[in-house]
This record gives structure tokens, sequence and C-alpha cells, in this order.
């Protein structure tokens, strides 16, 4: 795989993606109303040709798959081995997915080809946003439209912020990271974002947040089990090497305030674009 981002190549096949892989059934649930977004701003059709950005252990490619249906096909890409593993698995019957292990930024994608681009937080972990973009348009059908989410503003969504502040209270801060470098918060900035998008030469850009709600069957004690291994309380704990009885803790306060959101629904603000390749 040619590959400029050698870093987020190794998180994701290392650490984040067997964490990814084992809570894949509650990442998927959690994150469907996102999806669902997704793929009605995308517009797919039957027979459509389709790139997926990131696709992970391949639930929107899957979800891509069965719109196209037979006479089409959704070609899944992902940095990490770990995860592209399962979600070949994943789409195993399914003759119209395929996946390729792939770094977006610069993967020798054949020009021309896609009719739609979607990614449902794929795209936010380049290191060269507006290279990745370029990259991409290439590889898209003139008139192509792509569609994709990212997390919006940072203090907007307590999916990250809670466990953030409760790892911090019960052990210290863990190393400041930048919010600008790849990484889930990379793309917050509506107008940034579409900027770039502009210049890597898509047009009819657009670009809204959404405020959702994200919830799991089992209210605020399911969304606390996942935090405490996904997302930056799960980060903090490891940095700190926590005891097992300060990880009780911080899951027992997580499910306390998880558990005051209305319908235990974890309010979320999401950014969601679209642009066309002329």
């Amino acid at each position: 795989m040619t590959s400029s981002n050698s870093d987020q190549e190794e998180f994701w096949t290392s650490n984040a993606g067997p964490t990814w892989v084992a809570q894949e059934h509650d990442l998927d649930q959690l994150l469907s109303p996102v999806l669902d977004l997704v793929l009605e701003n995308a517009d797919l059709l039957q027979g459509h040709k389709v790139l997926d950005i990131g696709c992970g252990t391949g639930q929107s490619t899957l979800r891509a798959g069965a719109v196209v249906g037979h006479t089409g096909h959704v070609l899944g890409a992902d940095i990490s081995s770990t995860m592209m593993a399962r979600a070949a698995q994943r789409a195993a019957d399914l003759p119209q997915v395929g996946f390729a292990l792939a770094d977006a930024e610069v993967y020798p994608f054949a020009p021309a080809q896609f009719d739609r681009t979607i990614s449902r937080f794929g795209v936010m972990f380049f290191t060269d946003t507006t290279a990745a973009f370029r990259n991409i348009a290439r590889a898209m059908k003139p008139g192509g439209k792509i569609s994709f989410a990212t997390w919006g503003q940072t203090q907007a969504n307590p999916w990250f912020t809670l466990p953030a502040s409760i790892a911090k209270a019960e052990l210290g801060a863990p190393p400041k990271t930048d919010p600008d470098a790849p990484g889930p918060f990379a793309l917050r900035d509506i107008d940034k974002t579409c900027a770039t998008l502009a210049t890597a030469g898509l047009t009819n850009v657009t670009g809204a947040a959404r405020n959702i709600r994200l919830s799991l069957p089992g209210g605020a004690d399911q969304i606390a089990t996942l935090s405490m291994q996904v997302g930056p309380a799960s980060g903090t704990m490891k940095h700190f090497d926590a005891t097992q009885s300060a990880r009780d803790r911080i899951e027992s306060a997580m499910r306390k305030a998880f558990g005051e959101f209305d319908h235990h629904a974890v309010p979320a603000e999401i950014n969601f674009f679209s642009a066309t390749k002329s």
C-alpha cells in the first residue's frame, strides 16, 4: 500500500483497529443516524460505482452496496489492514462490493471511475487534506458527487468531552493534542473545509452542521461501557495505566453523566458536506 500517513496507518491497524473490530456492532448502531444522512445526501442509484473512503469494518460499504445492486459496485478503501480484513469477511457474499487497502491521499485510483464518493468519519485523518481531496476528485467521473460527514465543534460533542473530562478528573490530564492535526475534529470548521474542497477542484460545495442524537438499546450503561473501550477516556486510562478501581469509578461516573440526557441519547453536532466533480 502506498501511504504518506504512516502514523495513522499504524494507529488504525495496531491500536484502534482491533478495538474497533471488537466493538463493531455497538459502534455501527451508535453511528447509524450519521450514515443514514450520508447515504441520503449521496443520492445513490442502482448501477452506480461508489468509492467509500475510510470504510473501516465495512458497514457503510455494505449499505451502499445494497443500494447500487448487482449492476453497480462499491469499493471500500481504508488504511487499516485489521479493519479491511473484517470488512472483507462481512462482504464475502456480495459480489458488487470490494475493498482496497489504501491511503486515499495518495492511492493511484483509476481516473474518472466513480459516480459517487461517500465517507462516514473517514476523511479527517489525512496529512494533506487538499491533496487527498484532489486525489479523490481525480477518481470521480465528471458530474460525480461526494457526500461525507465529520464531527462538528468539539464542545458540541459530549460523546468525546464527557468521557475526557471524567477521566481527567480521576487520573490527571493526558498530553495535549493539536485539534487541527489529523484526528476526529480536524474538519470541524465548515467554512475552512468547504474552502479546502474548492481548492481541490470540486464545485457546488456545501457544508452544514446537523444536531442529531446518538443512542444504544442499553442506554447510558451501554454507552458508558463502549466509552471505556473507544475514545478519549480509553486513551487517558491507557496513558496513566489506570488501576481497576480507577476504571470502575470512571465508568460509574460516565453512566451517571450519560444517563442525564433525555432518553439516554447523546447529543452530537455533525458536519455534512457535499460537492461535485466538474
